[in-house]
């Protein structure tokens, strides 16, 4: 059977998996997918306006790592539930400009920063919130035995380098004023200081007598999570529910809401639970857009999306003590094998077959609706063209010399892609990795797929495991436009190991206070022209970008999202009548 007609097929079973789903209401199971989401259209509901009480079950398809806090968790399915209990300083606008939240700012230099919080913020324990327990959340970040990926959020304060290498007992670029009132200071004026900043407290009184080297795995994190926000975590049924009550004593206002069930289902259930009542809202992927649309219960909310989706290769191994590359992995240095893959992706059809057209081929590492999007004239594209792939692979010498029907590399040995994708219990994953391996070997690359449990996957990707050579993956861009965290060659979230000079010098370029000013249109072409050398050297395939997509019931009013996220749940309602 041809590619084509493979491509149509799994699609066809996608649906009737969906359809099937819808009608006879699957009882949830888990599943560890991590998928992004798609888009769809909006239906029209009655709304009376905010109704007090009531409980609103939210799903996920995908079962939470268990990190229930900013400073630890390393998936989405484990944000969306921190986000019901927890809040940060700042929050961001539909413009992704930064706005106060619980903390004002004022700065003259982008170097120097004084902070003023609000009074009479209350954790869930009862203690209140002060300029301490953000020291706190700092000082964790900073020190060297924390195991999460967030120093690169505090590393530009003065002082935190030092606090790091143990070198100092306290980080210099911290002075508290009052419970209320602190300065930082920053190695350096630039222009996202604020942005890339760390603005989460952490409850120190929660954390008392645990050592930063425990406290991923503390009930602090997994079991009892405390926080600031709308809702207070009441119980977590690892790997079925977890389940949040009303926050009487929540800083911002009234919450509609009196509870909110956090519900894992399984993909293939989620049509059902919907048309069935047994959920409320669900951040849907698109194998289930065509039939939640016909759902007469249920109404689609959209909003442009800041993820993508990537084949990434492993170009080098990362030092996490060192901060930097410390060697090169030769399969795939030949920037022409790279491009030739490239060119080898009918993109457009697979988002067809697998995204059912919720979703567009993306071109460059910053998704379009990003402000510092490059356009696509500015960068360099790989379009489906089979053809010059072959002819990339024949000018890398990579040719069949033994008349089996797959190319050899230069030196004459056999040559194969090993691709890894993440396993979960969604049969679209497979299909679609699998799809993406019949592409290379269209053009003569025999390709071996490897689906990886999702939960052992990215920590496999981090640590640079040997058999990780080829890799599917996605990522969420920030508000803080800045890419340096996931593409800087000193940064471990930099997958792929990508690692040139002129690149990191952009990089650094587009935050120099002193080489862009104030000039938001000068900042955002240097990052067009780091867009351009990225997509000449190809670290990665860019596949897909997605719109956010969430199914909500014609229960629940007051939900609304944009390009920055989710309005705060503390507004959501079940509605009169419903």
């Amino acid at each position: 059977m041809k590619r084509k007609s493979m491509l149509w097929l799994f699609a066809m079973i996608l649906v009737l998996s969906a359809f099937l789903a819808a009608c006879g209401g699957d009882k949830a199971s888990d599943d560890k997918s991590g998928d992004s989401k798609g888009d769809g259209k909006a239906t029209e509901t009655e709304d009376s306006g905010p109704q007090q009480g009531g409980t609103l079950t939210y799903a996920l398809d995908a079962v939470p790592e268990g990190l229930f806090s900013f400073a630890f968790y390393g998936i989405a399915t484990d944000a969306e539930i921190i986000d019901f209990f927890d809040e940060g300083l700042i929050k961001y606008d539909e413009n992704l400009e930064p706005i106060p939240n619980y903390a004002e700012w004022e700065t003259e230099d982008n170097q120097h920063f004084t902070f003023k919080f609000k009074e009479g913020v209350k954790w869930h324990n009862g203690e209140e919130l002060t300029v301490n327990d953000w020291v706190f959340a700092l000082e964790t970040l900073a020190s060297p035995d924390y195991d999460g990926p967030r120093y690169a959020n505090v590393e530009t304060v003065e002082g935190a380098p030092e606090f790091r290498e143990g070198k100092a007992d306290s980080i210099s670029g911290l002075k508290v004023i009052d419970d209320y009132t602190i300065e930082v200071t920053f190695d350096a004026p630039r222009l996202n200081n604020l942005t890339n900043l760390w603005t989460y407290p952490m409850p120190a009184k929660e954390f008392e007598g645990i050592e930063v080297k425990d406290m991923s795995g503390s009930d602090a994190v997994r079991k009892n999570p405390v926080g600031v926000g709308p809702f207070k975590v009441e119980k977590i049924v690892p790997g079925e529910s977890v389940e949040l009550v009303k926050n009487e004593d929540y800083w911002n206002g009234d919450v509609n809401l009196d509870k909110i069930i956090v519900r894992i289902i399984d993909n293939s259930a989620t049509v059902g639970a919907l048309q069935n009542g047994e959920v409320d809202m669900v951040a849907i992927q698109p194998v289930s857009g065509p039939e939640v649309e016909k759902l007469d219960n249920v109404e689609i909310v959209t909003a442009p999306g800041l993820s993508y989706y990537y084949v990434g290769f492993k170009l080098g191994k990362f030092d996490n003590k060192q901060q930097k590359i410390v060697e090169e992995n030769p399969k795939y240095q030949d920037v022409k094998l790279r491009q030739a893959m490239a060119h080898a992706i009918n993109r457009q059809e697979w988002i067809d077959a697998f995204f059912f057209g919720y979703g567009k081929p993306i071109n460059k590492p910053v998704p379009s609706a990003h402000w510092i999007s490059a356009d696509d004239s500015e960068v360099t594209g790989y379009d489906y063209d089979p053809e010059k792939a072959k002819k990339l692979l024949d000018e890398a010498g990579y040719k069949d010399v033994d008349g089996d029907g797959f190319r050899e590399d230069p030196k004459g040995e056999k040559f194969s892609v090993k691709f890894s994708h993440y396993a979960t219990g969604n049969p679209t994953f497979e299909s679609r990795a699998t799809a993406l391996t019949q592409y290379w070997e269209e053009v003569g690359l025999k390709s071996e797929l490897e689906m990886v449990e999702v939960n052992l996957y990215y920590d496999m990707i981090e640590k640079d495991d040997p058999s990780i050579e080829t890799f599917f993956g996605g990522w969420s861009t920030g508000a803080d436009p800045d890419p340096t965290p996931t593409w800087a060659s000193d940064q471990i979230w930099n997958y792929p190991r990508y690692n040139n000079p002129e690149a990191d010098e952009l990089l650094k370029k587009a935050l120099s206070v002193e080489e862009i000013g104030d000039d938001k249109d000068k900042r955002k072409q240097v990052y067009a022209e780091w867009q351009k050398i990225v997509t000449d050297d190809v670290p990665m395939i860019f596949i897909a970008e997605l719109d956010e997509l969430y199914a909500v019931s014609d229960k629940v009013g007051g939900f609304t999202v944009d390009v920055a996220g989710t309005n705060n749940p503390s507004e959501w309602y079940k509605k009169e009548g419903k």
